[in-house]
């Protein structure tokens, strides 16, 4: 990025890939008139294999580069590992306000019927202490099934976005299969490379079987804390972290710039 040309936008949204971006577009719907910044932190991903304190590190790593480059008046944590495991941290090293994204437990045990409850995730969110504590204080006594998807994740950050209706169907059939013979009645998509697929785990899961996230949520949150302010319309861009393939970056070209981000390349 040619540091020349830096702009300011009003929010920059953060994950580790492509998960978080129909938390952008959800924020545009509602605000199309506001200025937005995102960036994959590609170099590192997947964050869900990592430690706590390897997510920790890497997060704070972005936000200074988010925070130092794009001077943003909030930042939307758009993955729930990052959430779970730094979200704490973020907030107390800058000033700026940070909205997190961590699994909608309490709405799957506001809608559950039976108490069974899917939790499709990274292998960090379900083994964090801080979902544990969710559990504890918005589903106790619910039996939680707890699946961690990163093969799913994966394909969701390589291809699949673009891939068809008939192809994302078939991949994610056997993820939404397992949680569904464990008794399950609602799932919870506790990463957001799974909203991507979205329509596809509902069609898997059937009639009866609700399927939740806390996309909506976090974008309440968002432009309540920071109001959206009319007239600040800049062109809205896409970056990431380290050095991609050709193939990816064609394919992370396609999917920025059918969220509507301009392509800013590697920062």
């Amino acid at each position: 990025m040619n540091l020349s040309e830096k702009k300011k936008y009003q929010y920059a949204f953060f994950d580790s890939g492509l998960g978080g971006l129909p938390y952008y577009i959800q924020l545009k719907a509602s605000a199309p008139e506001v200025s937005c910044v995102y960036l994959a932190d590609s170099r590192h991903f997947p964050y869900g294999n990592k430690t706590r304190e390897e997510v920790i590190s890497y997060a704070s790593e972005a936000a200074d580069i988010i925070i130092g480059q794009f001077s943003p008046e909030a930042v939307i944590i758009a993955c729930n590992t990052i959430s779970v495991a730094a979200l704490d941290v973020l907030r107390k090293r800058f000033s700026i306000p940070f909205i997190g994204t961590v699994p909608a437990i309490k709405r799957a045990a506001e809608i559950s019927e039976n108490r069974k409850i899917g939790l499709m995730a990274t292998e960090r969110t379900i083994n964090d202490p801080y979902t544990e504590e969710l559990i504890r204080n918005h589903a106790s006594g619910y039996e939680i099934v707890k699946m961690g998807e990163t093969d799913l994740i994966f394909r969701i950050e390589t291809g699949l976005i673009t891939a068809s209706a008939e192809e994302k169907y078939a991949a994610v059939l056997p993820a939404v299969k397992k949680i569904l013979d464990e008794g399950t009645d609602t799932i919870v998509l506790a990463c957001t490379h799974f909203l991507h697929v979205h329509e596809e785990i509902e069609k898997a899961a059937g009639p009866g079987v609700s399927v939740v996230d806390s996309r909506d949520g976090v974008i309440q949150q968002a432009l309540r804390i920071v109001p959206p302010k009319p007239g600040t319309q800049t062109e809205s861009m896409f970056y990431h972290t380290g050095t991609i393939s050709g193939q990816i970056e064609a394919y992370y070209r396609e999917c920025a710039g059918r969220a509507g981000l301009a392509w800013g390349g590697s920062i």
